[in-house]
């Protein structure tokens, strides 16, 4: 029988504080910057009340007539509050007399079908009832152009008849893409409202000319032709809370992007320590990440199975627990482990996962890791294959997921060095794994003290 490493939990600590908005320009804060020794967490407590005094600042009733439609993009990802988001932007709509309506902008997620889509944003609690607004979901789309490097721009049709459109989104590190405009309203515009169809074409062209290029290229062609109205750009803490919200005119889209990944890239969640043998996940999902295992959080941006030699943390390998239920069977990120237990295929929707990383043109994302029946084995086996170190030796990290790395149950091999750092507080003293006789651990959430 394997000796398993001792295991302690640690909490990532932090100071509170507020992010203002439009204080933040070119990667520092004129004012109310926070500093902390791991992350920072300044956070909007009001979300509504944000929303709401952030799209009175664009005036928008000078733009917007009444009875006009306005449609409100919807994403595929889990982010913080966003169903109370998307409602107080319904409610900003209806208040200048005009006509909202919700429309889902995922590329090729949910199934890439309507009612797919449609059942994603509702498990966020974006429902009609909820949001006060019809949610129009479709595949179909408008080609409105076709651009100088030859390839079409697609517009989601709902959203194309609409009178004006106005972008909602998260910005955030792309978990493939470098460059100073990465996840957020610019990609929200063209990948997502581009929906099956335009996502597959754009991610084609990015082979060719680069994420950057496409996505100005193809971005000024929507601003001319698909009545872009405003943005509301979202950009959450370590702790996957609303940290800004800002709302953006569309002559600003690109300028305040660049800003914001900035903040964006400073706030996101981090593993605790730098070098790390095996990382064992208990979910990955399309609702965490768009990758399903945030590549930024764990080092493989560039490479699936390594870190390469700038980036940190350097993780050996990989072991995954199971699947989010909010990814309705889309398992992409997978590839990027080397072990999982066998739940985590039978939770999967093959269909699902490939069109997915058909479209995206990250094949080796769905790509199966070698499976085992359960912890136990799963576990033995990955640490079997470290290198030198002996398993009770292991620098072994336990997270629920990328996105919420508050509490971490780590190895002993860590202790020292966790004891001696002030932006690490020690919860537990080092325990046994908690395997039952059937050789499984419960969910990190639901493992404490």
């Amino acid at each position: 029988m394997i000796d398993f490493p001792k295991i302690f939990r640690v909490r990532q600590s932090f100071e509170s504080g507020r992010f203002e908005s439009g204080r933040f320009e070119s990667g520092r804060f004129e004012s109310g910057r926070v500093e902390s020794g791991r992350f920072e967490s300044g956070r909007v407590d009001d979300v509504p009340a944000e929303v709401q005094r952030q799209l009175d600042k664009l005036q928008l009733r000078q733009k917007v007539s009444a009875g006009q439609t306005v449609a409100i993009t919807a994403g595929s990802r889990g982010i913080a509050n966003i169903a109370q988001i998307i409602r107080a932007i319904v409610q900003h709509i209806k208040s200048l007399g005009a006509l909202p309506l919700v429309v889902p902008a995922m590329g090729s997620h949910g199934g890439g079908t309507p009612e797919g889509q449609r059942q994603v944003i509702e498990s966020y609690g974006i429902t009609e009832q909820f949001i006060g607004c019809p949610i129009r979901s479709a595949i179909e789309t408008v080609v409105v152009c076709q651009t100088a490097e030859g390839f079409p721009v697609h517009f989601d049709r709902h959203a194309y008849q609409a009178d004006h459109v106005l972008v909602c989104g998260r910005v955030r590190p792309h978990t493939v893409f470098g460059g100073d405009i990465q996840s957020g309203l610019m990609k929200m515009m063209l990948i997502g409202l581009g929906n099956r169809a335009g996502a597959t074409v754009y991610h084609k062209a990015i082979r060719d000319y680069g994420f950057a290029w496409i996505i100005r290229t193809a971005a000024g062609e929507v601003f001319d032709k698909c009545n872009i109205l405003a943005g509301l750009a979202i950009v959450e803490n370590a702790y996957d809370q609303t940290a800004l919200i800002e709302a953006v005119p569309p002559e600003m889209f690109e300028t305040r992007e660049k800003q914001l990944l900035v903040l964006a890239n400073r706030l996101l969640p981090k593993l605790p320590f730098q070098y790390v043998d095996l990382l064992l996940v208990d979910r990955i999902g399309k609702d965490i990440s768009g990758s399903g295992l945030d590549a930024n959080v764990v080092g493989r941006k560039f490479n699936d199975h390594a870190a390469v030699e700038e980036e940190f943390p350097k993780v050996k390998r990989i072991a995954l627990r199971g699947l989010s239920p909010k990814s309705h069977g889309n398992s992409i990120g997978m590839g990027m482990a080397e072990f999982c237990k066998s739940r985590l295929l039978a939770e999967s929707d093959p269909a699902v996962v490939r069109l997915n990383v058909l479209t995206s043109g990250h094949i080796s994302a769905g790509m199966a890791p070698l499976d085992y029946p359960n912890d136990r084995e799963m576990i033995a086996t990955a640490l079997g294959t470290i290198g030198l170190a002996t398993p009770p030796e292991a620098r072994l990290l336990w997270i629920a997921d990328t996105l919420h790395l508050t509490e971490v149950e780590c190895s002993v091999a860590y202790w020292e060095e966790a004891r001696g750092r002030d932006d690490l507080e020690i919860l537990t003293d080092p325990r046994p794994l908690p395997l039952d006789p059937q050789g499984e651990l419960p969910d990190i959430h639901e493992f404490g003290a």
